[in-house]
């Protein structure tokens, strides 16, 4: 199943503004509380929908990552991606984004379907914990993130990566006929 606007709108439970609903947007909604209500991150230092932008000859592509999670400096350390299927079948995406983020290499990616997830550590790709528990607290997110330091790429890595996102956004614009970027 494909993400498809519902034709109304939904308060964004981070911002408090009115979003478009889709078929997966009370998913991302329950995520964020779940990040806020029980697993103690403070609601300031969540961002929603942050947008990864890559070029890829010449045009540029983008993929929306559904939850940054940053520092006290505001610097992201963990993003989350929701996804509409197994978990372990996004990771390659997820983790190309994470290490095509804004400020660089973010140390942790999360991939979850709202039933699962992975936490993996975005420099070499390595499970750190699987299933729904995978969610670190925010009393052990930022130890996790410091362990786990994601290096600045190389301009070749950097081209790698891109080309690896790119793949999956062409394929989800192909099939979806539309943009991957939903903001």
């Amino acid at each position: 199943m494909h993400e498809v606007s519902l034709g109304q709108t939904i308060r964004d439970y981070l911002t408090g503004t009115d979003i478009e609903n889709t078929t997966y947007e009370d998913l991302r909604q329950a995520l964020a509380q779940l990040m806020v209500e029980e697993l103690g991150y403070p609601a300031a230092l969540l961002e929603p929908r942050i947008s990864v932008r890559f070029p890829v000859d010449g045009k540029q592509y983008c993929r929306t990552v559904d939850l940054a999670v940053q520092d006290g400096d505001g610097r992201p350390f963990l993003y989350i991606l929701f996804v509409p299927g197994q978990v372990n079948t996004f990771t390659r995406e997820s983790l190309a984004a994470a290490r095509l983020g804004k400020h660089g290499p973010v140390p942790l990616v999360a991939v979850t379907d709202t039933r699962d997830a992975l936490l993996l550590e975005t420099a070499g790709g390595t499970t750190l914990r699987d299933g729904m528990r995978a969610l670190p607290p925010r009393s052990r997110a930022l130890e996790l993130a410091r362990q786990h330091p994601a290096a600045p790429l190389t301009p070749e890595r950097t081209l790698r990566e891109q080309r690896i996102l790119y793949t999956y956004s062409e394929f989800m614009k192909t099939c979806c006929d539309e943009s991957v970027c939903m903001l």
